[in-house]
């Protein structure tokens, strides 16, 4: 997608990607904090819509995870590796534009 675009919409599609991820983290940590699945689901969902976007796979798998009510993990197990996918995700978008 980097070299498709522009740079300035390329750094504009980031921004809105950093923006989106980090109110969809928040929402996914409140949610499961309260207990509320069906808030955890609906932010995991999104955070894999948005990931697949920008091409953050291991994020979208990650989220595609959290937001399977089959998956025998709980959401203390998942969270971690989601939040560490969503780092290393901004981290190599930001590398593209640098």
């Amino acid at each position: 997608m980097a070299d498709d675009l522009p740079p300035d919409v390329f750094r504009t599609i980031i921004a809105t990607f950093e923006e989106d991820l980090g109110r969809l983290v928040g929402e996914l940590r409140e949610a499961h904090e309260k207990g509320d699945l069906d808030g955890y689901m609906r932010a995991a969902h999104s955070l894999a819509g948005a990931a697949a976007a920008v091409g953050a796979l291991g994020l979208e798998r990650e989220a595609r995870i959290a937001m399977d009510h089959r998956q025998p993990e709980p959401g203390a197990t998942v969270l971690p590796r989601l939040l560490a996918e969503a780092k290393g995700a901004l981290e190599a978008l930001h590398a593209l534009i640098h």
